[in-house]
């Protein structure tokens, strides 16, 4: 009989289980005696400086690898400060498991020392929330944790941990090695009759659209997808999700949809006759008005998840399940049916009007202008990384900018809080990649704002030489309210001036990392390329055109068809932009 052992260790032995390499966390008194075994586990720790940041971390490893990432915080205002970071995972479907500490099980309900109602206030925020009430009860919690983050949809999940618990001692049993339910359980309802509908709605469509989510890249289905443009020649179209599921050089790429998707992929949108959706969920950044989105298609919906189907737009054939087995599926019956159906001329006319469409309104900026255009800096990232370099954003215009103007050739290489659009998300999530892929380029773009919400983890890349590059596109504003503020609320510019922050670059500098502003545009392609040269954690300060706005634009409430494809003719100076920012 196994000599007892004390739940921390049972804990560590379960994620051992689990294969997790790598925890973010930071430790507080809850989790003591959790730390005090991590301390010689063989679990790679990464001290972060703010809870939040463990939980994007966490988010961003499991992005770029499909694995949980892991994240552990203590209790009470430990707890609290992940919930924004769970709520993120959670509206983009991430596989996380957050390991949160809590007071003795003893004092539960009683007020102690940073107790939080952790399990109630996480229920909103994760798929599902278990409490130990004993050590015996770890092994098989942790694994149906990492079950459940990775089955169906995906999602995170939140463990707490009394301390009492963490220190009990007891015999420990563990699931069955060779029990395979490890793998991700799919939900599935589609019959064969389904699929053969679906292959005659697209033999008989003539303008036909595949419209992609993130729901691809979570069933790694890009290969089918992929094999199905082909074989259809059906143009394909991402959600910002989406982004890498499908090349951005190939043919067939329309590349982003939506409020800031390009004018041709709007229009391929309103005049198409099929519309495919796979793992997308039709949310209202995507549809515009609801009532005026994709009117003359007949929509297919392929989603693991059923409570998707016709939750924001009816589908008129609805194949709930794994995307990657329904694509193969949907694949192999067109095959039997496609004889002589790459000739159809009809299906090049179609392209053939995308790509006027395409010529008529580019997306586009300034080339000429002697200031750094955000955009140009974003090409620039683009052409001089790797090619399997992957990229984490915040959320707002420089967002918008990498979405548009970077080429992806690989899925699981954009990180973006797509969903609850998260503030400083972009740093500690290229932070997980990173860890993930020691090797790999790991470019943060961020803006000025979202990079000072969680700067305080330039002391973590410093401290365990973490070499993630750090784009900022400084526009001394919260940029996409600015613009919103110009274009919607007649320039009535309220409380986004950010021009009162630190020198970006010295303060990299004051943590021992390189760190370089480039004010003009002839400094741009150098910086660029002596940043992505060596293997050492770096920021370069863009300071990019105050005035630049993100075009096109489908204003709030309008359709897609309603798109504002180009800016106002009136031109300003920079300097008048900045008067009137800084008037306020």
């Amino acid at each position: 009989m196994e000599n007892p052992v004390t739940g921390s260790e049972i804990l560590l032995e379960s994620l051992r289980r689990e294969k997790v390499e790598v925890v973010f966390g930071l430790p507080g008194g809850a989790v003591l005696p959790l730390y005090d075994a991590l301390y010689s586990a063989g679990i790679r720790h990464l001290l972060v400086r703010h809870e939040q940041a463990a939980g994007f971390a966490a988010d961003g490893y499991a992005r770029v690898t499909g694995k949980p990432g892991v994240c552990l915080v203590t209790s009470g205002p430990g707890a609290t400060n992940l919930m924004t970071a769970l709520t993120s995972s959670l509206m983009d479907s991430i596989p996380v498991v957050a390991l949160t500490g809590q007071v003795p099980a003893s004092l539960i309900g009683k007020d102690g020392f940073q107790e939080a109602d952790t399990i109630g206030i996480s229920l909103p925020a994760t798929k599902q929330s278990f409490q130990a009430r004993a050590a015996a009860e770890i092994p098989a919690i942790i694994h149906r944790a990492f079950q459940a983050a990775i089955s169906g949809r995906p999602g995170p999940v939140l463990v707490d941990l009394p301390k009492s618990v963490l220190m009990e001692k007891t015999t420990p049993r563990y699931p069955a090695e060779h029990d395979d339910s490890r793998h991700p359980l799919r939900h599935q309802e589609w019959r064969d009759e389904d699929i053969d509908r679906a292959a005659e709605m697209i033999l008989k469509s003539r303008q036909a659209l595949l419209y992609v989510g993130g729901g691809v890249i979570h069933a790694e289905a890009w290969r089918e997808l992929r094999e199905l443009a082909e074989l259809t020649e059906i143009p394909v179209t991402t959600t910002l999700m989406g982004l890498g599921a499908f090349p951005s050089s190939h043919p067939l790429s329309l590349g982003m949809l939506g409020m800031h998707g390009s004018y041709a992929t709007n229009r391929a949108v309103c005049e198409s006759d099929l519309l495919i959706a796979v793992g997308a969920r039709f949310d209202d950044r995507v549809t515009g008005r609801l009532n005026g989105f994709a009117t003359k298609a007949k929509k297919i919906h392929i989603d693991v998840d059923p409570s998707e189907i016709n939750k924001n737009v009816p589908a008129d054939l609805a194949l709930v399940g794994d995307a990657r087995e329904t694509l193969s599926a949907l694949v192999a019956a067109l095959r039997k049916r496609i004889s002589g159906y790459s000739e159809n001329t009809q299906r090049q006319a179609w392209l053939a009007s995308i790509e006027e469409w395409r010529n008529e309104h580019p997306l586009n900026y300034d080339k000429s202008a002697p200031n750094v255009k955000p955009e140009y800096v974003i090409e620039m990232l683009s052409r001089y990384a790797d090619e399997d370099a992957i990229v984490a954003v915040d959320v707002g215009q420089h967002q918008m900018w990498a979405a548009q103007f970077y080429d992806f050739y690989q899925p699981r290489t954009w990180l973006s809080s797509s969903g609850l659009g998260a503030m400083g998300y972009g740093f500690p999530a290229a932070m997980g990649a990173q860890l993930a892929f020691p090797d790999r380029q790991v470019i943060a773009i961020v803006g000025d704002g979202g990079f000072q919400m969680t700067l305080n983890d330039l002391a973590t890349i410093a401290q365990y030489r973490v070499p993630v590059k750090i784009a900022i596109l400084n526009n001394r504003a919260l940029g996409m309210v600015r613009q919103w503020q110009e274009i919607f609320f007649e320039k009535r510019y309220c409380d986004i001036d950010l021009n009162f922050a630190p020198d970006f670059a010295k303060l990299a500098e004051s943590y021992g990392i390189r760190g370089v502003r480039v004010e003009h545009r002839d400094g741009v392609k150098d910086a660029v390329r002596d940043m992505l040269s060596d293997r050492e954690p770096c920021l370069v300060d863009f300071w990019v055109d105050p005035a630049e706005n993100v075009y096109p634009i489908v204003p709030p409430g309008a359709s897609l068809a309603e798109m504002i494809v180009e800016p106002p003719r009136v031109v300003l100076e920079e300097e008048e932009v900045l008067d009137d920012l800084w008037a306020v």
